[in-house]
């Protein structure tokens, strides 16, 4: 069911109009029953509602209307590039306007999404975490995205640089559905996750834009398994108070909210602060405690968030359940204990370490150290970082 032209404009007039928030368009909407209502009734209802002053500021149609109006009408009849990609504008109340975002203080009065529109939103965790992560920290959060995919479940972020984009290119990874199926205890299992997404970006942007633009690749992969989501009109900027603003939504979509790594002061942190007040779960997964990027997920187990070394903790947390035929072990996926089996890596755990204390540990000649943290990195085993510093990833395969 897509809106015609006459409804977009009315729901554009009113959202662009200024001083006319998303708490005074629900008033309007309420009381007048539908965005074209608002604009049949007589001023003097409005006031009934909203101040004298915002009465006024809807007589006159916004100075962008008619631009926005073709903009918008001009990006639904083009299709995206990406096959069975669609695009749409859902109004709270559309039959596919996700529910759990109708639960949130403040839902978006209208939903710009892009992408496989004909599936929906099944089981989903959202991720977050730091947008400077350590080699570690984004292999991990690859890891619990596939992990995740493999057990039927949506992952959710937020399309940033670091761990919000580890974890969409790990559920990526996987073809969802493709040998399990997972559902929350109690629920119908006849729902496949078929009809599933794989994954969902929400986005501080308009949807005609990708932010961060190194991220364009993956956007393209996104809109192949899933959909990208704003809440704002296209054209609309990086602007840096639209990020914590939309954080409220990645947080309402998932059952929980998994921080893979996040300093003290961070959106993470208040991504997981949303989920909380939202009642939903909140998982960390500690780190080193050397690593800044850590200190926050140490801080929010410390509060009572659940302390997750792999998916079937997420699992249990969240009392999904699944189902497989055994040829994925979701259940372990994530999970970073691996047996050494290289000497070097033997000396050098997972917290990141210098050339010279390395030395010390291995007693190697220098360029022997040298040549194997080279064929180490070259394998993915080892990260270099900066400052001469190394950290493992992984033992060889």
């Amino acid at each position: 069911m897509q809106m015609d032209e006459f409804e977009l404009r009315a729901w554009l007039r009113v959202l662009l109009t200024p001083s006319i928030g998303n708490e005074s368009a629900r008033r309007l909407l309420n009381r007048f029953g539908s965005v074209q209502g608002i604009f049949e009734a007589h001023q003097l209802q409005w006031t009934e509602v909203v101040s004298h002053a915002q009465a006024e500021a809807l007589l006159q149609p916004p100075v962008l209307l008619d631009a926005q109006t073709v903009r918008t009408l001009q990006w639904l009849s083009t299709p995206p590039k990406v096959l069975n990609a669609q695009r749409a504008i859902w109004p709270i109340g559309h039959p596919d306007y996700p529910e759990p975002l109708l639960h949130l203080a403040d839902p978006p009065l209208l939903l710009y999404v892009e992408g496989q529109i004909q599936q929906s939103l099944g089981p989903a965790v959202s991720v977050v975490g730091s947008r400077n992560p350590t080699p570690q920290g984004r292999q991990t959060a690859m890891q619990f995205g596939r992990a995740l995919a493999e057990a039927g479940i949506c992952v959710v972020s937020g399309m940033a640089l670091g761990i919000d984009g580890a974890s969409h290119q790990g559920a990526l990874q996987y073809a969802p559905c493709q040998s399990s199926k997972s559902f929350p205890a109690g629920s119908s299992e006849s729902e496949s996750c078929l009809s599933s997404w794989a994954t969902v970006g929400v986005v501080g942007t308009g949807l005609d834009q990708v932010y961060p633009r190194h991220h364009q690749a993956l956007a393209q992969e996104v809109l192949a398994r899933g959909v990208l989501i704003s809440e704002y009109p296209l054209g609309t900027p990086p602007l840096a108070a639209n990020f914590p603003q939309r954080n409220r939504l990645i947080a309402a979509l998932g059952l929980g909210t998994l921080v893979v790594e996040a300093a003290m002061r961070s959106g993470s942190l208040i991504t997981a602060r949303m989920a909380l007040d939202m009642g939903r779960e909140v998982m960390a997964v500690p780190g080193s405690i050397h690593a800044m990027q850590s200190h926050g997920c140490h801080w929010l187990i410390r509060q009572g968030a659940k302390l997750v070394e792999n998916v079937k903790d997420i699992l249990d947390e969240l009392q999904i359940q699944i189902h497989t035929d055994g040829s994925n072990s979701p259940a372990s996926s994530g999970s970073q204990q691996t047996t050494p089996s290289h000497p070097v890596l033997d000396q050098m755990g997972f917290t990141p370490i210098s050339l010279d204390a390395l030395q010390m540990h291995c007693k190697l000649e220098t360029s022997v150290l040298q040549s194997e943290l080279l064929n180490l990195e070259l394998d993915g085993c080892v990260a270099r970082m900066p400052g001469g510093m190394f950290q493992r990833l992984k033992a060889p395969s």
